[in-house]
C-alpha cells in the first residue's frame, strides 16, 4: 500500500493520529522535564487540501471536515491546532505531524524531523521555517536508531511511513526491537493503515513476540464489515504510553468514532494491550 501523506492529508486517519498525538504529548508534559520529539517520516509538514494530490482523493471531507462539523468539546484541541495554520472558518491547509508537534513545544523541548524524499524534505524545511525544529534527510530507520537515546531524559519517536515498500513492517519490527534495547523507557508511536486484516493480525503477533512490556494498540475501523481491497481505517501502536494518556483515552476514542463514522456505519475504535 502506498500511503504518501499528500494524497491523504486530513483524512480520518489523520484526525485520529493527530488527536491522539496531542493527547499523548500533553500527558507527558504534565511533568516539567524536557522532551525530545522525533518524527522519522515527517513528510512535507503542511498540505493544501485544495491542491492536486489531496483534491484527487477528497478524503478530507470524511476526516477533518467531519471533525470541524462535530460539536464534541473533546475534539477542541485538535480543531484549534488545525485552525492555527489557517485563516477563515473552513480549513484549506492541513498541518502534518511536524506542525502539530511544533505547536506543542515548550521552551525546554526539542523537535527533530526526518524526511528522506528530497522534494518533501525541501518542502518540510519551508513549512518549519520560524520554528526551532531540526530537519534531517536520512534513511528513516537508520535515523531512528541514531537518535537514541534522546538528548533529554524523556522523548517520543513518531514512526509514520507511507508503506511503499513490501518490507516496511519487517523493518519497523526489527528497528523497534533494536530501539527498545537502546531506549527501553522511551515512548514510541507507530502508525499503520488497515487494509488487509490478515496481514495486520500477523504483524501484531510478531510485535507481541518482541517482549515489550507496555505496548498499547489503538485501531479505528471505519466500516461495520471489512471492505475488501480498500482502505478500512488505521491504527497506532504506543510503546510506554503514560498513565494520564491511557486513562483519558476512552471518551476521546468514542468522540472520534462518532465524528468519523461513515454514513450508514457505526464504525469501531478500540484500545488493547499486546501480550
Amino acid at each position: 500500500m502506498n500511503y504518501r501523506h499528500s494524497f491523504h492529508a486530513g483524512n480520518s486517519a489523520d484526525v485520529v493520529k493527530h488527536s491522539l498525538l496531542i493527547a499523548l504529548v500533553r500527558a507527558l508534559q504534565i511533568k516539567d522535564s524536557a522532551l525530545t520529539l522525533i518524527d522519522t517520516h515527517a513528510g512535507c509538514g503542511l498540505y493544501d487540501l485544495h491542491g492536486e494530490d489531496a483534491g484527487r482523493t477528497g478524503e478530507a471531507t470524511q476526516g477533518v471536515l467531519r471533525a470541524f462539523a462535530d460539536a464534541n468539546p473533546l475534539l477542541d484541541d485538535y480543531r484549534a491546532a488545525v485552525r492555527a495554520v489557517n485563516v477563515g472558518a473552513a480549513p484549506q491547509l492541513y498541518p502534518g505531524s511536524p506542525r502539530f508537534l511544533a505547536q506543542l513545544l515548550r521552551p525546554q523541548d526539542l523537535l527533530i524531523l526526518n524526511e528522506k524524499h528530497p522534494e518533501d524534505a525541501y518542502a518540510l524545511r519551508g513549512a518549519m521555517r520560524g520554528t526551532s525544529a531540526a530537519v534531517h534527510e536520512r534513511d528513516a530507520y537508520e535515523f531512528w536508531l541514531a537518535m537514541l537515546p534522546t538528548r533529554t531524559p524523556r522523548g517520543v519517536v513518531v514512526v509514520d511511513p507511507p508503506y511503499e515498500q513490501t518490507d516496511e513492517r519487517a523493518r519497523i519490527t526489527a528497528t523497534l526491537a533494536a530501539a527498545h534495547r537502546k531506549w527501553s523507557h522511551g515512548v514510541t508511536v507507530i502508525w499503520y493503515p488497515l487494509k488487509d486484516r490478515h496481514t495486520h493480525v500477523r504483524w501484531k503477533e510478531q510485535l507481541g513476540r518482541l517482549g515489550i512490556a507496555k505496548m498499547l494498540n489503538v485501531e479505528h475501523w471505519l466500516y461495520d464489515a471489512d471492505q475488501p481491497g480498500i482502505y478500512n481505517g488505521a491504527g497506532l501502536f504506543f510503546v510506554n504510553p503514560p498513565y494520564a494518556f491511557t486513562q483519558g483515552l476512552p471518551p476521546l476514542l468514542e468522540a472520534l468514532r462518532a465524528a468519523l463514522a461513515p454514513e450508514g456505519h457505526r464504525g469501531v475504535i478500540s484500545a488493547e494491550w499486546l501480550g
